[in-house]
């Protein structure tokens, strides 16, 4: 018999791509959704991810189960974990825009990882493996050229400006190591901290910079924001929660997860034009707009407000630790860029 591995949040874009990767490597997998009606959605997202890597569909359906269990309630996590042998915890909420109320992403993050690890541990986990962010590594600090690493955390008390999401990744992947050295007992704990997830989009949920990409392919955004953000294939992504979980040196770890240097966006807005090649790629702009019209902008969009952070500032970091220990060898940003491109239905195009 398989061991099993419980991955929470099957139904989002990095939560499919780990159940695929965890099936592709000979895992049964049960996966946590909010509501019944959500399972059809995990199981179409398996679909085509089966298609894309030339897999059976049927046989990833077959060995996939689902337990209802909620970040803010107690009810169905002990079912959840319960034969498990590892537990991937994908689910965080990660809305497009910022919220009124920074609690309705602190409180599902930080007290979802506590109900996920304290059912873990219960149950006899051997390792879970958090999906935290780089957001937990790079915000908050004096400007600086210098790649971040694993031993670098998010400063929220510096006085510069922090989104409710980094504030709600920093605050879970916190709380996580304080419960593992306090009342952990013998459950293993190991995050994987990924920058701007990309790739091959499964369904109508996927990540804020999926949605960047989008929209500067369908010439949504006559400018572009000041911006640079690190990318990663959420295939990579996937692949590294699976050598975390399982590779003893893994243990007691943290791995960033970048395939190279932050690109700005109009690095990005030119991958795309050039891979779209003509007519398509003509509606693609690369001029960026003025600073001061997206802080003009920014006390009547919650949406620009969540990015004043990222205006202007250059933040790297650096996955030689998870190349080094775990032999991990991420696509490059180019592949992951171009892969979102092609995976986007073709209404968006």
């Amino acid at each position: 018999m398989a061991d099993r591995v419980l991955v929470t949040g099957g139904s989002g874009f990095v939560g499919a791509h780990c159940v695929l990767a965890a099936l592709e490597a000979g895992y049964d997998v049960r996966t946590t959704i909010r509501s019944p009606q959500r399972a059809a959605d995990v199981r179409a997202q398996l679909a085509a991810g089966a298609a894309l890597g030339g897999t059976d569909s049927a046989d990833a359906g077959d060995r996939v189960e689902f337990a209802i269990a909620d970040l803010l309630d107690d009810a169905g996590w002990s079912d959840a974990v319960a034969g498990c042998r590892f537990v991937l915890h994908v689910a965080s909420p990660f809305p497009m825009t910022e919220p009124k109320d920074p609690d309705e992403l602190v409180r599902p993050a930080r007290e979802g990882a506590l109900r996920v690890l304290r059912a873990a541990r219960d149950a006899g986990v051997e390792r879970v493996v958090l999906t935290s962010s780089f957001a937990a590594i790079g915000y908050g600090h004096a400007p600086t050229k210098r790649p971040f690493t694993e031993v670098d955390w998010t400063e929220l008390d510096s006085g510069r400006p922090i989104s409710a999401y980094v504030r709600s990744k920093t605050l879970a992947e916190r709380a996580a190591w304080a419960f593992i050295a306090e009342e952990g007992g013998h459950l293993q704990l190991a995050t994987v901290n990924p920058v701007g997830i990309l790739g091959p989009v499964l369904g109508p949920d996927y990540s804020s910079s999926v949605e960047l990409v989008k929209l500067v392919k369908e010439g949504r955004l006559p400018r572009l924001p000041d911006v640079y953000f690190g990318v990663v294939d959420v295939r990579d992504v996937a692949g590294l929660h699976l050598l975390a979980m399982t590779r003893p040196e893994a243990a007691g770890e943290r791995f960033l997860a970048t395939a190279g240097d932050a690109l700005s966006a109009p690095e990005l807005a030119l991958l795309i034009r050039g891979h779209l090649g003509s007519p398509a790629g003509d509606r693609v702009r690369t001029g960026v707009m003025p600073t001061w019209v997206v802080k003009a902008a920014a006390p009547f969009s919650r949406r620009v407000r969540g990015s004043l952070a990222d205006i202007g500032v250059y933040r790297n970091g650096s996955s030689h630790k998870a190349r080094s220990v775990l032999g991990w060898e991420p696509r490059s940003r180019e592949e992951a860029v171009f892969a979102t491109v092609d995976s986007l239905p073709p209404r968006l195009r």
